[in-house]
């Protein structure tokens, strides 16, 4: 491998009263178990996978998991919980972590909150936002004070998909296809709602290659633009950075190399809800594609650093 210093942009944190309050309420993650998660365990997978730093994310469900004032008072409180937790996991081990902050969303007076608190006081290194929450998808109006907020700090916002607002199909858990259509969803509502036109500074990441960003990008370049031409739709899209968590298969990565900008690839591995084993397989896989000229230290770290100021 060339680059021995990956920075994975898509990996997970699990705090452990975290985890044990999700359990308490029979929480999952879309279909899967809340995994175990340990900084030691953490740095065995970075160090096998030859990644030199992660940033760190809360996964689906987040924690906002109810409605009404009291569901905002608990998610306000379990996200400067868990974003403390993060940020004393980065203090803890100089130059390997850094954070996503978790946000309250629909709680927007919350979200904008936690936002300004841990992009200042803890040093996040962006916010990490959930597709949908409760069947409202980024790109909603109601949404707006937080995007135009982040837009003007210039944000980095890590995309991270939830359950679909719909019945799960029986014996299809929610990770193995309904993930990839919520972050789709979610990449169409902020184009076609008008976010990337209007909030140019954000830095926007979609999980898992993108969905089906890259693959349907005609299909859906229609929609995102019917008042321009289908170029636009494309070059809109296009401006989303995209990671290769799970998605650097030599099925899925030629469709993800073909459409995206090559300086917004970043390197993923999903651990801990992806297991050692299948992280390492994706990376494994990444390491044997060819590649041509800087584009394997582009992805592995080069386009991270030039995202990252912090």
């Amino acid at each position: 491998m060339s680059s021995p210093d990956r920075i994975d942009t898509h990996q997970h944190i699990v705090p452990p009263r975290y985890a044990q309050w999700l359990a308490s309420l029979g929480q999952l993650a879309g279909g899967l178990p809340i995994p175990p998660w340990s900084a030691d365990k953490a740095l065995a997978l970075m160090d096998a996978a030859r990644i030199a730093k992660a940033v760190l994310s809360v996964s689906t469900p987040g924690v906002h998991l109810g409605q009404g004032p009291e569901a905002d008072r608990v998610a306000r409180e379990k996200a400067r919980e868990v974003n403390e937790f993060a940020a004393q996991v980065a203090i803890d081990h100089p130059g390997r972590f850094g954070f996503f902050a978790t946000l309250t969303l629909p709680d927007v007076e919350g979200a904008i909150a936690e936002a300004d608190y841990a992009l200042d006081h803890l040093k996040a290194q962006g916010v990490v936002l959930l597709a949908n929450v409760g069947g409202q998808y980024l790109g909603d109006a109601a949404w707006a004070p937080l995007m135009d907020h982040l837009n003007r700090r210039k944000a980095v916002i890590f995309v991270h998909p939830s359950i679909l607002p719909a019945q799960e199909v029986p014996g299809i858990p929610a990770f193995a296809a309904d993930f990839l259509l919520d972050t789709t969803r979610a990449a169409i509502n902020l184009v076609k709602g008008g976010t990337m036109q209007r909030c140019p500074d954000l830095k926007i990441i979609l999980s898992h290659g993108g969905g089906f960003v890259p693959y349907a990008a005609e299909r859906i370049a229609r929609i995102c633009a019917p008042d321009s031409t289908q170029a636009t739709g494309i070059a809109l899209l296009r401006k989303f950075y995209f990671d290769t968590a799970l998605s650097s298969s030599p099925y899925a990565l030629p469709s993800l190399l073909a459409f995206a900008d090559p300086q917004r690839l970043l390197f993923g591995s999903d651990w801990p809800y992806a297991p050692k084993s299948l992280a390492l397989s994706f990376a494994g896989q990444l390491d044997r594609f060819p590649l041509e000229g800087s584009m394997r230290a582009a992805i592995h770290r080069d386009n991270a650093t030039r995202l990252f100021q912090r």
